[in-house]
């Protein structure tokens, strides 16, 4: 079993990075290297800016390449309740930006030639009990009625035409949704990135930066430069002058594992329409078949950080819960396993935007594959003067109280959804 991400392990290492020294000046200085960041460059290069995109480690070395590779439409929170918060109008439009970030990923694929096996297979939401059906359906129609009238619900009876299990309830189904290899694309957006021009350094942290005359000074170990703009899309990142960012966004672990190839029967029975399938549990968890026909199987197994230790403790804890919904994979082996930290807000909606004349976008908080591109890419037109086009403009984004960047509370956290997990 390898402690390493499948993703990472099975797609080309990204080669376009450049080895010269880091100095002079640049129109745009992009941090880090995963979906927002690559996707970020992308769209200035082709705007003709001078882009140097700035990665602490690889490119998709952390959450962009540690995901289950899930390009789902819809937001995390039930529709009512974000409904009922924010206006039907609001919300139809947030729903709708993330339908446009799977759209926006599909195009990139067609348009620069990302060999990733993107896939519209829809994503499946389950009743972990059977009152969370009725939430479901209540929602489904709602969704329907207003902004998604393509989704639909999977009763009991026909369950097993979609997922081999009698563990849940029925579901919803969004059709919207795909899957793909988010190791190949990440590394394929930063590599059409550095073919129109962005210049990509690796190991590349910003260990200091600094307003100035003429724009922001970045220093990092491999030298400093100035950039008349600033991006962050760095995420949970530990490294650098990033305190305010730390104070709102909280790392949260998520944890995965990939069996080895399954037979054509098993998949038959256990996935006959390929679905990306979550269930409805706080401590969730999701699946779905990869390229080459292995199960992947994750969630919030534990509420801690990524290790080589917590993630062995972390892939025995969701092979047990892999063969509760699956018992045939029990002796099933396991050849990945390994986590990733999750950049988590308080209300789990993204933040983008502009402070101090440095802009962010992050806090995608585990729905980030397609949100995290689409906002790359819008990030490029409000830098270029449409912060219109910003989705998340109007949320404001306080400190969590009491946090100042590490999340002491997390077991507690952890134990709270475990006893609403018993009890609802």
């Amino acid at each position: 079993m390898k402690l390493t991400s499948y993703w990472l392990d099975t797609s080309q290492p990204f080669n376009e990075g450049t080895s010269k020294p880091l100095e002079g000046h640049y129109d745009v200085a992009v941090v880090g290297g995963g979906l927002t960041g690559s996707s970020a460059a992308l769209a200035l290069a082709k705007k003709g800016a001078r882009v140097a995109l700035l990665e602490a480690e690889t490119i998709g070395n952390a959450a962009s390449g540690r995901n289950g590779g899930m390009c789902n439409n819809g937001f995390a929170q039930n529709y009512a309740i974000m409904a009922g918060k924010y206006g039907k109008d609001a919300a139809n439009a947030l729903y709708k930006a993330f339908d446009a970030g799977v759209d926006m990923v599909e195009r990139l694929v067609q348009e620069e030639k990302i060999d990733c096996s993107f896939s519209r297979v829809g994503k499946l939401k389950l009743a972990a009990k059977p009152e969370h059906y009725d939430v479901l359906a209540r929602s489904q129609e709602l969704l329907a009625a207003n902004v998604d009238p393509g989704t639909r619900m999977i009763a009991r009876a026909d369950l097993r035409n979609e997922v081999g299990t009698n563990r849940y309830y029925g579901g919803l189904l969004f059709p919207k949704s795909a899957g793909m290899h988010v190791g190949r694309f990440v590394r394929g957006l930063a590599t059409a990135a550095a073919r129109r021009g962005a210049e990509v350094y690796e190991r590349a942290p910003v260990m200091a930066m600094r307003k100035i005359a003429d724009g922001h000074e970045l220093e990092t170990p491999r030298g400093k430069i100035v950039a008349r703009q600033v991006l962050l899309a760095s995420g949970i990142s530990q490294v650098g002058p990033l305190g305010w960012i730390r104070r709102r966004i909280v790392p949260v672990g998520a944890f995965l594992i990939v069996t080895e190839p399954l037979s054509p029967g098993q998949l038959q029975r256990l996935m006959p329409t390929r679905r990306n399938v979550v269930d409805t549990r706080n401590l969730v968890v999701y699946w779905r078949l990869t390229p080459d026909n292995r199960m992947l199987f994750g969630g919030r197994a534990r509420f801690a950080v990524s290790n080589p230790q917590s993630d062995e403790k972390s892939g025995r804890i969701l092979k047990a819960a892999m063969v509760e919904v699956y018992p045939e994979l029990a002796s099933t082996r396991i050849d990945y396993c390994w986590g990733g930290m999750v950049d988590m807000t308080r209300d789990r909606l993204p933040r983008s935007g502009e402070r101090d004349g440095i802009y962010y976008s992050m806090g995608y908080s585990g729905h980030g594959t397609q949100m995290s591109t689409l906002m790359g890419s819008i990030m490029a037109e409000v830098m270029d003067g449409r912060p219109d086009l910003n989705p998340w403009k109007d949320f404001d984004w306080p400190a969590i109280p009491g946090y100042f960047g590490r999340p002491w509370f997390l077991p507690i956290l952890g134990a709270y959804y475990r006893m609403k997990d018993l009890v609802t």
